[in-house]
């Protein structure tokens, strides 16, 4: 196989500035440069552009790719890893499209809405308990008031960063990059500004919370991810849960 610019633009839906872009900064060498000047492109360079335009969607940034990359085993690894992403979010806007279909059949029906069913996947009461063991009853309470204050857009805009961060931990776990490597760490910035995001948690006060408390808020919250099961999903089983403890461990021991 041996693809001009133009036909991979074409093929990928992409275009021959990005392609070229890429080989620019070393994410996407051309296979060779004909005597024209013109690049082209072989298998191995269709393999690895399908997993940088993947983790494009994921949210990843081009240095976080580039990262990925550069610690995958094998081209096999990274094609499984593309598969179990794909089947992630199969399976997600498969029940997206089902909440919506129930939405509108009780619409057309003229039936009552029920709120469980509009936001299928979402069970914000479901560690009510726990949340309000952990870091009292205030805390769940200005968590919940926040939630439903928001509107059926916001709340799908929340859930969708959300789902995009769970896939780039997933993502660079599989990749089997280091914890403390930048990549990871900028993962690690963005999952506590994520944290930051939600009233009523250390780390949407970060400004009037003592330090040492933030940094053991993190710290904890990410030895739940490993240690229950229902958490460690989010990033793929324990292996991943135990890669985004370790990151977090190292982003807190520097930055908080």
């Amino acid at each position: 196989m041996d693809l001009s610019i133009q036909q991979l633009a074409q093929q990928s839906g992409t275009t021959s500035r990005t392609l070229r872009h890429y080989g620019d900064i070393g994410l996407l060498p051309p296979s060779r440069i004909a005597s024209n000047g013109y690049r082209h492109y072989d298998q191995a360079a269709l393999v690895r552009l399908q997993r940088i335009l993947l983790l494009r969607e994921l949210g990843l940034g081009l240095p976080a790719i580039a990262s990925v990359l550069e610690h995958e085993t094998s081209p096999a690894a990274a094609l499984r890893t593309h598969v179990d992403l794909l089947r992630a979010e199969q399976a997600r806007l498969v029940r997206l499209i089902a909440s919506v279909e129930k939405t509108i059949a009780a619409q057309e029906k003229g039936e009552e809405i029920m709120a469980e069913k509009m936001f299928d996947g979402f069970d914000h009461t479901h560690y009510k308990e726990e949340v309000q063991q952990r870091w009292g009853k205030d805390a769940y309470a200005r968590s919940d008031s926040w939630w439903r204050g928001m509107d059926a857009a916001s709340q799908q805009t929340w859930k969708d960063r959300l789902a995009t961060l769970n896939s780039g931990w997933t993502a660079a776990a599989a990749s089997g990059m280091a914890a403390d490597s930048a990549a990871a760490q900028k993962l690690a910035r963005r999952h506590v500004e994520w944290l930051g995001s939600i009233p009523g948690t250390p780390a949407s006060t970060s400004g009037s919370t003592p330090r040492g408390n933030l940094k053991d808020y993190i710290l904890g919250l990410s030895e739940i991810y490993v240690a229950d099961e229902r958490f460690a999903a989010n990033y793929g089983g324990t292996a991943g849960a135990t890669f985004v403890r370790d990151a977090l461990a190292v982003y807190a021991e520097r930055e908080l």
